[in-house]
């Protein structure tokens, strides 16, 4: 196989200096659509001449992701997240991303998401049982909410409920600041007196007083509160019993998992939501599944999600057509080949969740809403691995998959047994691609008996 410079892989046409900046910021579903059916599994690009490549194959994925993972590091965008996530687990690299991930491992063990099961369903009951009938709500916004409640109570426990409203505006700032870690000079401009910036400085005090306040509360007390703060807390490191997470570093790891930790299952409940008012008979069927399974009141556990197969495979093809993460980015660290390409050091190599779900080579009619492709266990066996990653893959794989894809089925069948969602009519619906795949416009639905 003759390998192919970096220089020969085709790209589009592009300004000068600025490259593809343009495209990249407006509209970059569509342009990554658009590389992807004129250029192959392998796009080059520019962006103020830092050079990227758009892989689009599972393989070369797996290469990047898997097999050669040494020869990258995290790209652009979480690497001005250092700025408010410190250097946890989402942005440290190397042997210090390993020893974190051995600390924190602990905590998202089965044994104590059977705990946090129990807390998401209590907390989707709550909100369940505050629905009314013929209430117009903003489906989006609360999933953000509810979500949040459950990432608050299995973090911190009861200790952070008073400033959950606070909390979430914060995050929401923190979010939508993301994209601008993708231009150059960020980490000078930020520092402006901008509103922008002022914003994401005031959003980073509210949580720092939050989070170090309670660890402080926490260390007095000394008690196992059986949340993932008593876990970060007592955690030890196999190989340094003697080492333990400081009180910055906590604060950095809980700051990421506040993120993680609800914007994501938000995100695709709300989509699964907004699907299933398009889809009657999916609703219907995994209405009748949800009730044979838990009855009329009978909250789920863990070993309930794994009955649940057909819920399940609605929050599966749901990932599939609107990934929460839709994009992910490696730099290299040094010259590296990628199946026959030549990628150069420091080019970020983007790989995009949206595009792989939607290729037509791996999902057969691929813009359509169709559950029962994930119960059949020969097409799945045949797919190739990555093309379907909704929480990464390999040394970086999301180390809370376990508890996300456990909210996720426990929320929807606790919700979806008593309320189905009608879509308002003539209300916008429009995707917005930050740092997760957002409804740009929200989902206003109106809620109806099931």
């Amino acid at each position: 196989m003759a390998l192919r410079a970096y220089e020969s892989i085709p790209g589009p046409r592009e300004w000068p200096i600025i490259g593809s900046v343009l495209r990249r910021f407006t509209g970059p579903l569509q342009f990554f659509r658009e590389l992807q059916a004129t250029c192959g599994d392998a796009a080059r690009f520019t962006l103020f001449r830092e050079r990227f490549i758009l892989f689009s194959d599972p393989a070369l994925v797996d290469e990047v992701l898997i097999t050669k993972n040494k020869s990258f590091r995290k790209g652009r965008a979480l690497e001005g997240a250092r700025v408010f996530l410190g250097n946890s687990l989402l942005v440290s690299e190397g042997e210090e991303h390993t020893r974190q991930r051995r600390l924190i491992q602990p905590a998202f063990h089965k044994s104590r998401i059977v705990g946090y099961a129990a807390i998401m369903a209590e907390r989707a009951r709550q909100w369940t049982d505050a629905q009314r009938a013929g209430a117009e709500i903003d489906i989006a916004v609360e999933m953000n909410h509810l979500t949040l409640a459950v990432v608050a109570a299995t973090l911190f426990g009861s200790d952070v409920e008073q400033e959950a409203g606070d909390i979430a505006a914060s995050l929401t700032v923190i979010i939508e600041s993301f994209n601008q870690m993708l231009l150059p000079l960020w980490r000078y401009w930020r520092r402006l007196p901008l509103p922008m910036n002022l914003r994401l400085r005031a959003a980073q005090r509210t949580l720092d007083a939050t989070i170090f306040r309670v660890i402080s509360q926490r260390r007095a007390d000394g008690r196992d509160h059986g949340d993932l703060l008593s876990m970060l807390l007592a955690a030890e490191d196999a190989e340094n019993p003697q080492k333990r997470l400081t009180d910055v570093e906590i604060r950095d790891q809980a700051m990421t998992l506040f993120l993680a930790g609800h914007e994501t299952t938000a995100t695709a409940l709300a989509w699964t939501w907004h699907l299933l008012g398009q889809h009657e008979a999916v609703r219907v069927k995994m209405k009748a599944e949800i009730d044979a399974v838990l009855g009329p009141e009978r909250l789920p556990t863990l070993d309930d999600t794994q009955r649940l197969p057909y819920t399940t495979a609605v929050l599966s093809e749901a990932m599939r057509l609107y990934p929460p993460v839709w994009v992910v980015g490696r730099r290299a660290l040094e010259d590296v080949t990628i199946g026959e390409y030549q990628v150069p050091r420091r080019t970020i190599v983007i790989m995009s969740q949206y595009i792989l779900h939607h290729d037509p080579r791996w999902w057969p009619d691929a813009a359509e809403f169709r559950p029962e492709r994930w119960l059949d266990e020969g097409a799945q066996a045949a797919r190739p691995k990555f093309a379907y990653f909704p929480f990464g893959g390999g040394a970086r794989k999301c180390i809370g998959d376990m508890f996300a894809w456990a909210e996720g089925v426990i929320l929807l069948a606790i919700i979806a047994r008593r309320w189905k969602f009608e879509a308002v009519p003539g209300h916008p619906v429009e995707l917005n691609p930050t740092v997760t795949l957002r409804p740009k416009h929200g989902l206003k639905m109106i809620v109806r008996a099931a």
